[in-house]
């Protein structure tokens, strides 16, 4: 679309730089139009989209308000409905849930008012069910609401409609063990995604969903892939805000299991700073890559801040124990998180059971090692995906390391590198080589294990995880 002349009046303006993704500028034209003369309800709700993106949530919040009147003024309640449904996702998605609740109410009774038993907005509303599900932890009741949501979705023939339900369909198959299912159906929404056939919001928050899917479900291919392509289309909006910090997040993610923690903590600096960032998060992914560098007052500072900002620090921060020597504060902590974590959790302990596994053996419990190991079996069988596997198959070597079976271990460790190896996850594979050195030199291989533990040097040294490398440099005396 070409651009609007300067001198066109601003609601021209406006709509043009709408169309064309400017959102700060659709924003600031479409708001100064407003001053000259009432918006009308269509270019309301532009505005209060334009605002959002633009990082306003306050005047976009404020914007759908008078767009969900406006509509009302005309007499179309299923178009106020769904005013009030952005109203209610975006305040659901922010936590406020009696605000949301309150909205949602409102528009299911202007649907029931209208006499119209079946709609697009009801399937929207059935949507806000089944997310309110997610949070919840109730997968069973999220399939449900969002399987309905799909079918209103093809029905009335509702890109929008039915990309937020597909993925929200594919996001509970995950959940309830069925990935495959899962990750097929998000890969089919993100079709019309691509297609640009879809809202620029829903084109952000199905994005960022898919990357988080793939997080979930330890699919560190699909998580870079998706990462990139969030990466790209952010790029492609300079003035976009709300998603760019959860892109950054992301990013500095994929980073950081590429070994390349320096490029990795700038962008995590980076997802804190920005402007409606997940700061939280992105504090605990710092006191991560803080603790695996050695930096461990750093790390403390980190874990405290992201505790402050609402995020759990564990089990990270229990390594962070571990690595101080402070064995039985880090036992203490991953034992109080088995407890509370429900079991065959399998997404929801997936990343846990590693930490769990690698300090229970530090604690001299086989036992409970073990089971963490069978445990990341399951998990790894239930998702599909390489990662869990991997650090099934590294637990797994370490234990029977552990109990004095090194012959049993050294070809389990060789599986768990070749994973990690082909993940393009060097510092795990690096900790691997350095437990098969272990196993190699306990079952007589003297000369492969002083090769296995020159390599894991290497890699430690390459990658500055100064905590390893003082660790390494023990062994190899030992």
């Amino acid at each position: 679309m070409a651009p609007t002349a300067p001198h066109a009046p601003p609601l021209d303006r406006g709509r043009s730089a709408f169309a064309q993704r400017a959102w700060h500028d659709a924003q600031a034209q479409l708001a100064a139009a407003d001053l000259a003369a009432p918006l009308s309800p269509e270019d309301l709700e532009r505005l209060a989209v334009a605002a959002h993106l633009a990082g306003e949530d306050l005047g976009s919040e404020e914007t759908w308000i008078r767009a969900h009147h406006a509509w009302l003024l005309r007499g179309e309640r299923p178009r106020a409905a769904r005013c009030a449904f952005w109203l209610a996702y975006r305040l659901l998605a922010a936590g406020d849930i009696p605000r949301a609740s309150g909205w949602a109410g409102r528009a299911r009774r202007l649907l029931d008012e209208d006499g119209r038993p079946d709609c697009a907005e009801r399937g929207y509303l059935r949507c806000l069910t089944g997310l309110q599900a997610l949070f919840e932890g109730d997968a069973a009741r999220a399939y449900a609401a969002f399987g309905e949501a799909s079918q209103a979705g093809e029905r009335f023939r509702d890109p929008d409609l039915l990309t937020l339900a597909r993925q929200g369909v594919g996001r509970a198959l995950i959940r309830l063990g069925r990935a495959d299912e899962g990750s097929a159906l998000l890969d089919e929404a993100m079709v019309a995604v691509v297609a640009d056939e879809v809202s620029p919001a829903v084109a952000g928050e199905a994005r960022c969903g898919r990357v988080e899917a793939c997080r979930e479900m330890l699919d560190v291919r699909g998580a870079r892939t998706w990462t990139e392509a969030l990466g790209r289309w952010c790029a492609g909006q300079p003035q976009l805000v709300p998603y760019r910090g959860r892109w950054l997040l992301h990013r500095a993610e994929t980073l950081s299991l590429r070994g390349d923690w320096a490029d990795a903590l700038a962008e995590a600096h980076r997802a804190c700073a920005a402007p409606g960032g997940p700061e939280a998060a992105a504090r605990r992914l710092l006191g991560e890559l803080h603790r695996l560098r050695g930096a461990y007052d750093d790390a403390e500072a980190e874990f405290r801040r992201a505790a402050d900002a609402g995020a759990d620090p564990q089990p990270e921060l229990a390594l962070l124990r571990l690595a101080q020597g402070r064995t039985d504060a880090a036992a203490a902590a991953v034992l109080r998180l088995a407890d509370e974590m429900p079991d065959g959790g399998g997404v929801e302990r997936a990343r846990f059971l590693p930490a769990y596994a690698e300090i229970m053996l530090a604690s001299s419990d086989l036992a409970a090692a073990r089971r963490a190991a069978e445990e990341l079996s399951a998990v790894g069988a239930l998702l599909g995906t390489p990662q869990p596997r991997a650090a099934a198959a590294q637990a797994t070597g370490a234990v029977l390391l552990a109990e004095g079976d090194a012959r049993a271990a050294v070809p389990v460790l060789r599986g768990a590198l070749g994973l990690w190896s082909a993940l393009e996850i060097p510092y795990e594979a690096a900790r691997t080589r350095a437990t098969l050195a272990l196993a190699c030199r306990a079952a007589g291989d003297t000369e492969t294990a002083a090769a296995e533990l020159a390599a894991a040097r290497a890699e430690f040294a390459r990658l500055g995880a100064a905590g390893d490398l003082s660790r390494l440099d023990a062994l190899a005396r030992g």
